[in-house]
């Protein structure tokens, strides 16, 4: 099926790789995928892993199977020209600059009391530490997985880092 062309945005990739990764799945697996994977390090809004999946079909890129009984639900699979896609995308030597989104920031930039702030974010980084390492043992005892293990690996080394700026800022703030 060829499908008509659609723009790929670097969501409409990661939902890609996911499916690369885990196989034919339904909207609502895609959404816990996410939520467990590639939502750690490229946020995606719930309401796309309902919508984005029905328009990668369309284009091409994925198949859509109904279920015959039960829920009926629709479950997507990756095609070769999704494949394709991701491929191409993945092996480019190019790839856009960060983006630093902190409400955190934004808050003390507004004037935000940081200490009741502080205390409760690195309260969930430390949570996020033990959680991606969790998964990264997981991970590691999986052949073919070490591209994940990677980026759980940056993960966490991330979150510590975040960890230990919050804590230079709390020293100098005695």
């Amino acid at each position: 099926m060829k499908g008509k062309e659609i723009k790929l945005t670097s969501t409409s990739y990661a939902l890609l790789a996911l499916l690369d990764r885990f196989g034919e799945l339904t909207s609502y697996e895609i959404k816990d995928a996410l939520e467990s994977s590639i939502e750690n390090f490229w946020p995606v809004p719930h309401t796309t892993a309902y919508q984005e999946p029905a328009r990668l079909a369309s284009g091409g890129y994925l198949s859509a199977r109904q279920e015959k009984g039960g829920r009926r639900r629709r479950k997507y699979a990756l095609t070769d020209k999704g494949r394709e896609a991701l491929r191409a995308w993945a092996d480019a030597p190019t790839a856009a600059a960060p983006q630093l989104r902190d409400e955190l920031l934004l808050k003390i930039f507004a004037g935000a009391d940081p200490a009741p702030l502080v205390a409760r974010r690195l309260a969930w980084y430390r949570e996020k530490v033990t959680e991606l390492e969790t998964y990264l043992a997981a991970v590691k005892m999986a052949p073919g997985w070490t591209g994940p293990a990677t980026v759980l690996r940056a993960g966490v080394a991330y979150n510590r880092a975040q960890i230990e700026l919050i804590e230079a800022m709390l020293r100098e703030e005695d």
